[in-house]
C-alpha cells in the first residue's frame, strides 16, 4: 500500500464543445495549427487543433496522476482502490465528491437547468443532482450570462419561449466581471455567453437538462437533444439570482485568503500567495488546489515539483505539511467538502465582517 503523504499532481481532461475556443489563455497554451506544441503533460492531452475546447475537467474520473506513488493511475482508479485513504474518513462515496472544470466560451451555451438530488435519484438511475458555482477568471467587455427567470415568469411561459427558441428573453441578464462569484442551485435556468473563462465547481454529476439550444447543430452535424419536460419539471421560477457575492477576505502572512462560497456540497477559497506559504493537510478530507495564475514550486520533505497556471493538485488527508514557494505571484483556488459549522464558525464571529455578508456566501 503506497504512502499518500504528499500533494499529488493531476492532469486535466479537455472536452471539445461547439461553443468552445482554440485560445485557452490564460490557463493553457494551445499552439496554432502547424506549430510545435509545448511538451507539457497538459498540452499533450489537448485534442486536435480543429476542435474548439469548451471545458477542461480537473477532477474527471479519467484524469491521470502525474506525480507521487499514484503516477499513471487515474483519479477514478485511485478512488476505487484507496477510497477513505485518498479522501478521508468523512467521505463515504466511491468518486471524488466535487467535479471541477474550467470553461472557455466563444458562443452562447444552451439555456439549461439541473435537478436536485431527490429528482435525480428518482429519474436518473440513482444519480446525484447538480448544484454548482462559478468563479469568473476573465470576462470580455461585452460578456454576459443569464441566471434565473425574470419576475412573474411561469413554467408555461418558459415552455412557449423554448419552443420558439426565444427563452433568453425570459431570463435575467448580467454583465460579469473578473473575480465575480455566482452560486447556481438546482432548479435555476441559466446560460453562459461568449467571451468568458470560468472556474466551475459542482457535485460530481454531469446531469444537464437543455431547455433551448436555439436550433443549432452539434459537432456531429445533428441537432443536440433537448430535455424540455424534465427541465421544466425541475425549474423553480422563484429562485433568485445568487451572484456578485460579498468579498470576505482574510489577510495572511503569505498574502490573503478570500472565502468565495460554501455549501454542503463544496467550499471554494481563493488564495493569493506572494511569498512562501506553509499548509498542513486536512485531517479528515482531501483538498484540491487549482493554480489559476503564477508559478513556483510545491515543496515537501521528499522533494519538490514545479507548478504553473492550469495545474491541479490533490492533497490527501495523510499528506505531510507542504509549502508553496512562488517564483511569480500566485493565485490558486482551494476546494473541498466543508464542515459548514466547524470551518466557518470563526468567520461568523470575526470582527470586521458583517454577519449578513458572511451569510450570503454560505448556502446550507
Amino acid at each position: 500500500m503506497p504512502k499518500l503523504n504528499t500533494p499529488l499532481k493531476l492532469a486535466p481532461i479537455f472536452k471539445p464543445k461547439i461553443w468552445g475556443r482554440n485560445d485557452l489563455a490564460p490557463l493553457f497554451d494551445r499552439p496554432a495549427s502547424g506549430e510545435p506544441a509545448n511538451p507539457s503533460a497538459q498540452n499533450r492531452a489537448l485534442p486536435d487543433q480543429d476542435k474548439p475546447i469548451g471545458e477542461a475537467w480537473i477532477t474527471d474520473d479519467s484524469s491521470p496522476f502525474l506525480s507521487g506513488p499514484l503516477a499513471g493511475m487515474t483519479l477514478g482508479e485511485a478512488s476505487e482502490k484507496f477510497r477513505s485513504k485518498l479522501y478521508g474518513s468523512n467521505w463515504k462515496g466511491g468518486r471524488f465528491p466535487i467535479l471541477a472544470k474550467y470553461l472557455f466560451t466563444s458562443d452562447w451555451l444552451s439555456v439549461q437547468v439541473h435537478p436536485d438530488d431527490h429528482y435525480a435519484r428518482s429519474h436518473e438511475h440513482g444519480s446525484l443532482g447538480k448544484c454548482e458555482m462559478w468563479y469568473v477568471l476573465h470576462a470580455e467587455p461585452k460578456a454576459e450570462f443569464l441566471l434565473g427567470l425574470k419576475p412573474n415568469t411561469t413554467r408555461e411561459m418558459l415552455r412557449a419561449a423554448c419552443e420558439k427558441g426565444a427563452s433568453q428573453e425570459l431570463l435575467q441578464r448580467f454583465h460579469p466581471k473578473a473575480g465575480e462569484v455566482v452560486f447556481v442551485p438546482p432548479g435555476t435556468p441559466h446560460a453562459l455567453g461568449p467571451g468568458l473563462v470560468l472556474f466551475e465547481a459542482e457535485q460530481n454529476s454531469d446531469i444537464t437538462y437543455r431547455l433551448d439550444d436555439y436550433g443549432r447543430l452539434g459537432l456531429d452535424g445533428k441537432p443536440r437533444p433537448l430535455h424540455l419536460e424534465k427541465g421544466l419539471e425541475v425549474t423553480d421560477p422563484e429562485l433568485p439570482a445568487c451572484r456578485n457575492l460579498p468579498r470576505i477576505v482574510v489577510r495572511e502572512a503569505f498574502g490573503y485568503r478570500r472565502y468565495l462560497v460554501a455549501s454542503r456540497y463544496f467550499a471554494v477559497e481563493e488564495l493569493a500567495i506572494h511569498k512562501a506559504a506553509h499548509f498542513p493537510a486536512a485531517a479528515e478530507r482531501a483538498e484540491m488546489l487549482a493554480i489559476v495564475a503564477g508559478e513556483g514550486r510545491v515543496e515537501t520533505a521528499a522533494g519538490w515539483l514545479g507548478y504553473q497556471a492550469g495545474d491541479a493538485w490533490l492533497a490527501p488527508p495523510g499528506a505531510d505539511r507542504y509549502m508553496l514557494a512562488p517564483t511569480e505571484k500566485t493565485r490558486m483556488l482551494k476546494f473541498y467538502i466543508p464542515d459548514l459549522e466547524g470551518d466557518f464558525r470563526r468567520l461568523r464571529s470575526r470582527r470586521g465582517f458583517r454577519s449578513a455578508d458572511v451569510k450570503k456566501i454560505l448556502f446550507a
